[in-house]
């Protein structure tokens, strides 16, 4: 009898702490889901923030801006191939959020750089990041550090 709870303790494990993760964040039309990063290097200067941004309202909005206390500044990028080369490039003029739209900030597309970190992000750790979107304003969102080779976290990935 003691294994199956064992084993059913073991299986529930992983569930909660990836819903303990995740903390999504609603600002009037707007709901902000799983935001996270992934670690850096003790020498890395620059690292990669990610969440999606649902937009449940009848009027678009548009990301204009980042700030977090871990680096000195936080740009919108865009990764795309250009002639078989992964080129980042700063995204001018924010990135839009259409009405009834989902978008999400993920790696190998749109996302948040932070430049000239501060000190390296750690798995695990959380920090803040402030969004200041053209009709919405300015919204905090929580970031947790996840491991180099993370990918988006199920619970974004599966946005509606």
């Amino acid at each position: 009898m003691v294994f199956p709870i064992r084993l059913g303790a073991l299986v529930l494990l992983p569930l909660l702490s990836s819903n303990s993760a995740a903390q999504s964040v609603i600002a009037g039309p707007l709901t902000l889901g799983a935001p996270w990063a992934r670690q850096t290097a003790p020498t890395q200067k620059s690292g990669g923030g990610y969440l999606t941004i649902r937009n449940g309202g009848s009027s678009s909005d548009r990301l204009m801006a980042a700030t977090s206390p871990v680096s000195k500044r936080v740009e919108l990028h865009t990764m795309a191939v250009e002639k078989g080369v992964m080129r980042m490039r700063p995204v001018p003029g924010g990135i839009p959020v259409p009405a009834g739209k989902l978008v999400e900030l993920k790696p190998g597309g749109l996302h948040l750089m932070f430049v000239d970190l501060k000190r390296p992000l750690q798995i695990g750790e959380t920090f803040p990041v402030t969004l200041r979107f053209e009709r919405q304003g300015r919204v905090t969102v929580k970031v947790r550090v996840r491991a180099v080779g993370a990918a988006m976290p199920m619970e974004a990935s599966h946005a509606e």
